[in-house]
């Protein structure tokens, strides 16, 4: 069974919602992003994005493209150093399910043939390419699928009839937007969210999950109620930058990693 799917049939015996953080790779740098990946599952994350730096994101607010820039330019971070990361956690006792979120040119310029080639025995469970639209990724659905490697859809409120199309393919879980625009905190989310996320979970065989602007505890609680999962990103995101110092320093590292713990924990209830 693949890991995202048995996360949440765990999570759905004991009535629970995913808490489903997002975070740049290579922010502030590698070895630090495995350590930040270990404080958030001990805060209590059941799966975590894996965000691979990018130069020119379409759907990426200032937050992560500050946390993109960063990570290209302190270590020039890849495709391949991303999933690395995520093996390295894993052998380090991370447990978790990881989604590695990534716009296609990265994949597109490693070849998708070598891409899947290379993460087929890695620990990739997820896969969520934000400016690949379902019209154009049958043959990308296809290798996913023969890797067990469950491709994520994004589905927004503008989508309309497109809904069902899209939720009837998804796979490990569907990806609700929740804010028109970039990834961003927010305090005010789109006018017909409520009906939004009814309409894809009556569409959906497969758990939804709702992202793009949460990023309080009450925000967690809200969403939680109409949602199996519930991704934080931005937030999240901001935490890491504002501890950066901390991180940068041997002798303060610790005492950032735990203030990220404790926000996730808080986010987490």
């Amino acid at each position: 069974m693949n890991r995202i799917d048995g996360a949440f049939e765990a999570l759905r015996k004991e009535g629970g919602t995913a808490l489903i953080p997002f975070l740049t790779i290579g922010d502030p740098d590698i070895e630090t992003s495995i350590e930040i990946i270990q404080s958030l599952e001990a805060a209590g994350a059941d799966m975590i994005e894996l965000g691979v730096p990018y130069s020119d994101p379409l759907a990426d607010g200032p937050v992560i493209q500050r946390a993109s820039e960063r990570a290209l330019k302190n270590g020039k971070v890849t495709l391949a150093d991303c999933v690395q990361v995520a093996e390295t956690a894993r052998q380090a006792g991370v447990q978790i399910p990881f989604i590695l979120f990534s716009y296609f040119n990265p994949i597109l310029q490693f070849g998708l043939e070598p891409f899947f080639r290379f993460i087929v025995d890695k620990v990739i469970s997820g896969l969520i390419i934000p400016d690949l639209p379902i019209e154009e990724d049958g043959e990308v659905r296809s290798m996913a699928e023969q890797a067990n490697i469950h491709l994520i859809p994004l589905v927004a409120p503008t989508s309309h009839d497109r809904v069902a199309r899209i939720a009837s393919k998804a796979r490990g879980f569907v990806y609700c937007v929740s804010s028109l625009g970039v990834t961003g905190v927010r305090a005010d989310f789109h006018q017909g969210i409520d009906e939004f996320l009814a309409t894809v979970r009556n569409n959906s065989s497969v758990p939804i999950a709702v992202g793009f602007g949460i990023s309080s505890r009450e925000q967690v609680e809200r969403f939680g109620k109409q949602a199996d999962g519930v991704i934080v990103g931005s937030a999240i995101v901001r935490k890491i930058e504002e501890v950066l110092p901390l991180l940068h320093e041997p002798q303060t590292k610790a005492e950032g990693l735990e203030q990220i713990r404790a926000f996730v924990s808080a986010l987490k209830g």
